[in-house]
This record gives structure tokens, sequence and C-alpha cells, in this order.
């Protein structure tokens, strides 16, 4: 079978300057964003074996809820999910702050889960998701994230009283407990660790002592580092300050915001007025300086020295057993962490951990979660994190993006749009040819069979086309190497690079996912000549690699899907190829450059013959020309329900 889709990601090039527009929400009306906040209620877990669970819980102890969840999140009319979360800057820390405020107020009695009410709806069989916050130990610091993550998984919080002293080990066999009940309660799905700072260690360590138990970790600037970090020195000078003189929270309170250039940043990109800057400032400064007392109440002197002390703990005890963690993990690495050397200690825990992917963000710090444009689910998303079964399922586990998530996708590629002016025809069932995509059959199967342009750069306003004016979520079948796990060392794109192509509902090139795709009734994109036309030659415009034994006519008429031939052209009068395959190949460097990176990733038709099996990966070098336009034409649909020997006719359209 063909891999389609290019490798090349469109966020690779130079944007000129964008025109701004606000998008309407295509087909269906955009999902509206809730402002009302649910309290979160909570319920008490005794480290001791022995105790009942409270009356406040449900059975084996479990957190109960005041909502019933409903079956599905995803509305019929609509491709995308509901939107979810914060708008606006200052919200995260915001809503970090309000849901502190009340958990401490009646605080007291041992650690114990939550479940916040905002995550009452989510999808049939969502894995349980169990956070583990970081020194603050309230549980809020998914607070701005519930409702978003509440639409996928059942979320548990840990709530850690201000004044308990629970030692790591302590904690470490309450969550075991818990992981263990869960599991022998739902053993056919996951548990997903969520961790930061110290919650990083207590996933590590509750992974390296269950190393049989199906988990995946997500863990935020994990404090394994901390004996490294610049903040250890300071213990013995905080030891001996008045508690009536505070120099911590305000210094912590400027971690929790994030970087001051990057707000500063923000600030001036709004370009208002004067007046209103400086209003914006001062309401800021005096919102900031209102958390103080708040961060004084979560972590009173006592409580700071006691985290501070357990983070020296847990680090030594989490390092002694990375050996044994064979859970599925994902770091989240801030690269301007001013607590601990996150960025460091990145590489060493990707070489100590079998099953690590890493994502990295380069303007954030410590307090990655309280940071605004953090979205945890939009993440997991596109590292392809999240499962409701013991293995991937690409098609069933998949999530659609959100409105937002598609306009952000398209934000940062839309350039395409603005230099090619797509003009897309398509043909009605009578044979008359029409601008726009009135001819594509609203009711799937349908399977969009079309020839790769340079780089693949059609795909872009292609898919965005197909939302905007059909509500159709078009979903591509793409070569392997856009979902291949990163490796330390390997040539090539970062492990970011494709979460577009991701996000947007992309599949591994196989029979299996074409098949389930097929019998989902889904609007499939497929390229037969795969990379091979995507990286063609000089010389071979708008040329033609399809393989001469046909890959998916059959399985198309089997679920009596409609098959829309199309061709697209303009690209190869806008970049010319100067340096292709051919030459590359005769340069030492880039040779062992191409072999090292296709020998890296999962190679098609290895049995296949003719130039449709030549699909080494590599970057062809191009000079631009005149920007010029994108022509699409979408042939008549083929009916292969209605006579399966006209499935034939597709191959002649061209």
């Amino acid at each position: 079978m063909a891999a389609a889709g290019a490798f090349i990601s469109a966020s690779g090039f130079s944007p000129a300057i964008l025109r701004r527009q606000s998008y309407p929400a295509p087909g269906a009306l955009r999902p509206a964003l809730s402002s009302t906040r649910r309290f979160a209620a909570s319920t008490t877990e005794q480290l001791s074996t022995a105790s009942a669970p409270p009356e406040d819980s449900g059975p084996n102890g479990r957190p109960r809820k005041d909502v019933e969840p409903s079956r599905s999140t995803v509305s019929a009319a609509s491709p995308f999910m509901e939107d979810e979360g914060p708008e606006g800057e200052g919200k995260s820390l915001e809503e970090f702050f309000d849901l502190a405020r009340d958990l401490i107020r009646p605080d007291g009695g041992p650690p114990r889960w939550f479940s916040p009410l905002e995550c009452g709806s989510r999808l049939d069989d969502s894995p349980l998701l169990l956070y583990l916050p970081g020194i603050d130990g309230t549980g809020a610091g998914l607070a701005s994230q519930h409702k978003k993550l509440g639409k996928i998984f059942d979320v548990w919080c840990l709530h850690i009283p201000v004044m308990d002293r629970t030692p790591f080990t302590g904690l470490v066999k309450m969550i075991e407990k818990t992981v263990k009940s869960e599991s022998h309660n739902s053993p056919n799905r996951p548990i997903y660790l969520v961790g930061e700072s110290l919650g990083a260690c207590l996933a590590l360590a509750v992974a390296a002592c269950n190393p049989d138990l199906d988990l995946v970790l997500i863990l935020a600037n994990p404090a394994t580092s901390f004996n490294a970090s610049q903040i250890q020195p300071l213990i013995p000078l905080l030891e001996i300050v008045p508690d009536q003189v505070q120099l911590s929270h305000p210094y912590l309170l400027t971690l929790m915001r994030g970087d001051p250039l990057k707000i500063l940043r923000a600030t001036s990109e709004k370009a208002l007025p004067p007046q209103e800057t400086v209003d914006m400032l001062s309401k800021d400064l005096l919102t900031m300086s209102s958390y103080v007392s708040v961060l004084a109440d979560i972590l009173p002197k006592g409580t700071l020295l006691w985290k501070l002390q357990m983070l020296k703990l847990a680090s030594a005890f989490t390092n002694s057993r990375l050996h044994a963690v064979k859970a599925q993990t994902l770091l989240l690495i801030s690269e301007r962490d001013q607590l601990l050397p996150s960025k460091a200690e990145a590489s060493r825990l990707y070489r100590a951990l079998p099953g690590c992917e890493i994502r990295k963000y380069e303007e954030n710090g410590h307090f990655l979660f309280l940071e605004d444009g953090i979205d945890l689910v939009t993440t997991i998303k596109s590292a392809r994190f999240y499962r409701r079964r013991k293995t991937l399922d690409d098609i069933a586990d998949y999530l659609p993006p959100t409105y937002s998530e598609f306009i952000k996708q398209f934000e940062s590629s839309r350039w395409v749009n603005d230099f090619t002016a797509p003009v897309m025809l398509s043909t009605l069932e009578n044979g008359k040819i029409v601008r726009g995509l009135a001819g594509i059959p609203s009711e799937g199967p349908v399977l969009l069979v079309g020839y790769h342009m340079l780089l693949g750069l059609e795909l872009v306003p292609l898919i965005a086309q197909f939302l905007f004016e059909r509500n159709i979520h078009v979903r591509g079948i793409a070569h392997p190497m856009m979902f291949a796990k990163y490796k330390e060392g390997r040539s090539g794109p970062s492990p970011s690079y494709y979460d577009t192509f991701r996000i947007m509902g992309a599949v591994p090139v196989s029979g299996t996912n074409l098949f389930k795709l097929l019998s989902r009734k889904a609007h499939i994109l497929l390229y037969p000549g795969g990379m091979r036309e995507a990286l063609h030659r000089k010389g071979e415009e708008y040329k033609l690699f399809w393989p001469e034994q046909s890959e998916f006519v059959r399985m198309a008429a089997r679920f009596g899907a409609k098959i829309v031939p199309f061709g697209a052209v303009g690209e190869d009068d806008i970049g010319q190829v100067v340096v292709d395959y051919d030459d590359l190949t005769k340069i030492p460097y880039f040779r062992d450059q191409i072999k090292n990176l296709t020998d890296g990733n999962v190679r098609l038709r290895t049995t296949a013959t003719g130039e449709v099996a030549n699909q080494d990966v590599h970057l062809p070098g191009i000079m631009p020309k005149i920007p010029g336009r994108f022509y699409y034409f979408f042939g008549k649909p083929i009916e292969t329900e209605v006579s399966r020997f006209r499935v034939t006719e597709f191959m002649i359209t061209f």
C-alpha cells in the first residue's frame, strides 16, 4: 500500500507577513466555552490499609462524582471535539489559586484523592488519570485543564494537606495501593500518572515498583535532578530566616508566572494604547500581590522546608530505581526551568527509560502547567499517547481536534494559502464542473485518490478547505516515519515535527487502518505515489509514480466506497528542483544522511518493482520562482456500490 502525506512540514518555511482574520466555525456552530466554574469535591483515603472508605466515597474507595459521565463528547454534527479551557492571559494561574484557596481552607487529615466536578462528562471506557502535584501539594496544578481532561479521562487529583508530614515512601505506598486496585477493576485499560517535579518522582517510583502494570507516565520537569539544583544550597539559609520574612514566596510566585520577557512580549503584541497598557499592568500587579498571601498559606515555612527535604529524598529514591521502570513515558521539559536543570536531565532520563519520548518547551519555566498556552490534552494527542486499551488503536483511540486546535494548526501554515490562493473545482453527479467542493459526497466512505505535488504542500489548503466549506474531516493515510519513535542521535526532524499531521487524523499506512476507516464511513485521503511523487527528481514535474498492481480498489469496493480521483497543479510552477536525489547521493555526507534516515524508518513496498519502490528519505534542494496559484480538480465520484467493475475508471480519469 502506498504512503501518503509529505514529510515536509509547512512550519519549516519562513512565512511572509500574514493577514489576520477571524474564522467562523465550519458547518456546525462552534461550541461555546463555558466560564462557569464547578467546585471540586474531595474524599479522604487513609494511609492505613485497614481503614474503611470514607462515607462520601463510592465502591472500593473511589471518589464519588455529583455528575454522571455521558456516553460521548463528540457532536455528531461537528467534526470537532468540544472546546474547553480558560481564555485570556493569566487564567491558568488564576484558576490554580482559586481552587487551591478552597482546598486548603478546610485542610487537615491525611493525603487524599479528589475528583473535580468539571470532569463529569467523558468518553466511554476513558482511562484513569492520577495527577500527582509538585511541592505545592494542593493537587490544583491542572485546574485550568480539568474540563478538557475530563472529556477523555477519569481524573483524580492527589491533595496533600498543608500540615501533613507523610514521608515520600508513604505517599508511594498510597498511590501504589490505588493503582493496583484500579488496575484490578479495569485490567484492560491503562492508568495515567501525570506528575510534575515532586509528583514526577512519585510516578517514577510507583512505576518502578510495579513494572508489570500498564502505566503511562507524563512527567513535567521531574525532580530527579534535585541534587544538581541551584536551590539545594539555599535550604540551610531558609532554615534560619525568621517566619515573618517572606523571601521565598515572591520568588516562587515569579517562577509560577513564567518568563517575564515572554509576558512583556505578549503585552506589547496587543498594541494597546499607553493608558490601557498601564491599567492592565497595574491590575496584573495587584492580582499577583494578592496571590502571595495564598501561597504563604499553601507553603508556610515549615511545610516548604519539609517539601524541599522530601525532594532530596525523592530524587535519591527514584534514581536508584530508574532501571526498573518499564512504563511508556512522555517527558515535558521546560528549557527555562530556573529551579531544576531539566534540560540536561531530559537527556539522562531518555537514555535510562526505554519507552521514553520528549517534548521540549523553549520559553517556559518550572511550573509548566500554570503557564498560559500549555494544553496537556493537545500534547497527549500530538504525541499519540492516548489509548483506552492495552495497545494503541490509531482509529478507535483517535480524538478529533477541537476547533481552536484546528485553527492553531491552520494559522501556523496559512502562509501556503496566502501565497497560492488555491482554487478547488469538483464534479457534480450530472458531470457539471463547479467551483468549490459541492461535488464531494457528504456521506462516507469516500476515498480521495490523488497525486502528490512537490513536498506535498497541497495538503495544507486541501484539508483546511474541506473543513471550512463542507465540515468534512479528511483522514490521511501517511508514511510511517511520521509516527516513528524519536531516537537520540538519529538525523531527522524533532519529535514534534509531525504533530500537525497526528492532530488532524493522519494514520500510518496499512491495510488494517484503511479497512477500519472504510468501516467507519470516513473520508480518506490516499496518495498511491507516496513519497516518490512528493520528492520527485529534476524533470519529473507532475509525473505519476503509481504501483503496477492495485492496492486498495478491492477493499474500497467491499465497503461500497465512493472513489473521487483528483489532481493538483501549481507547485512545480512556483518551485524548481535544482538538487535532487541523484545529486545528493553523489556527495558522501548527504549519502550517509539519506541512508541513516531511511534505515531508521519503516520501509514500504520492499517487494515492489519500478520507481514507486524507490522511496529513500531525503530533502531536495528547491529554488523558488514567482508565486503562483494552486488548482485542484476533483473528478466525478465513482460509485463502487452500484457497479464494482466501474472502479477501474478512476485509473484513466487523470
